[in-house]
């Protein structure tokens, strides 16, 4: 059976279910539809992303009818992936199919949840982060010695795993998706942090005549330069605790 030029959809993607019993007919579906304008083009090692100028418009289109979306096929295709890139597979060569095939699904199921692999390996790189424990709200000093933890402990958990590297590099190297990985997993982070500053302001412990974003950065700022700028340089234990103080010790209120 032909799909959509320069694909092969199978009679197992248009009809029946696959492993998860997704109805997959209306996955096929999905499959041809034009992608989103954030993704509206894939990144240009990946051929078997769907091009088809007169699919359907998604804000017009009456809902689909069929099972619901199956979370453990979510799950087992964003591990597909890395297992695949485990096991030595580059992202030049990951391909949908290959995705679909290691995940035991339809390719059609696969983009019914993403228009191309560029979009995929966003959400595979958030897979790979956790959120910032919630602050414990009696003392500041201790909460923002929490927040600059976690970022200590991420910026090892990056130098250690190739996975990670390699993830973050493909993710970093299509704008939009950079852009929207910052406006979504970074931007949460950094609310912690600010509703953590703004707690000291209103106990007087933090200064109020500096911009509160610049104050984020400087308690941010030291543990970032030598994750992400001196890669070479130590991030050792204790070193939250020292950043913490030093910077609180000039950002409290003067008199």
């Amino acid at each position: 059976m032909s799909g959509t030029p320069g694909e092969d959809v199978t009679e197992g993607d248009v009809a029946g279910e696959d492993v998860f019993g997704e109805d997959v007919a209306a996955g096929a579906q999905a499959a041809v539809r034009t992608p989103g304008a954030a993704y509206a083009a894939d990144s240009p090692d990946t051929p078997d992303t769907p091009d088809t100028p007169d699919a359907p418009d998604p804000r017009t289109e009456s809902p689909r009818r069929g099972r619901p979306r199956s979370a453990a096929a979510d799950t087992a295709i964003i591990e597909a992936v890395l297992r695949m890139i485990e096991d030595g597979v580059s992202i030049g060569e990951l391909s949908m199919e290959g995705i679909a095939r290691e995940a035991g699904v339809g390719k059609a199921t696969v983009y019914r949840r993403w228009p191309g692999k560029s979009a995929l390996m966003l959400d595979v790189m958030r897979s790979l982060d956790t959120d910032v424990p919630p602050p414990a709200g009696v003392s500041v000093r201790d909460d923002l010695v929490g927040i600059i933890e976690f970022l200590r402990i991420r910026g090892l958990a990056k130098r250690n795993s190739a996975l990670l590297r390699t993830v973050v590099t493909h993710v970093k190297a299509q704008p939009a998706l950079w852009r929207e990985y910052h406006e979504t997993v970074v931007q949460a982070r950094r609310e912690v942090l600010l509703s953590v500053l703004r707690r000291g302001r209103e106990r007087g412990e933090v200064r109020t005549d500096r911009d509160i974003d610049l104050l984020a950065d400087l308690f941010v700022g030291p543990v970032l330069s030598r994750a992400v700028l001196h890669e070479w340089a130590d991030l050792p234990e204790g070193l939250a605790e020292e950043i913490v103080d030093t910077v609180l010790d000039g950002v409290r209120p003067r008199g």
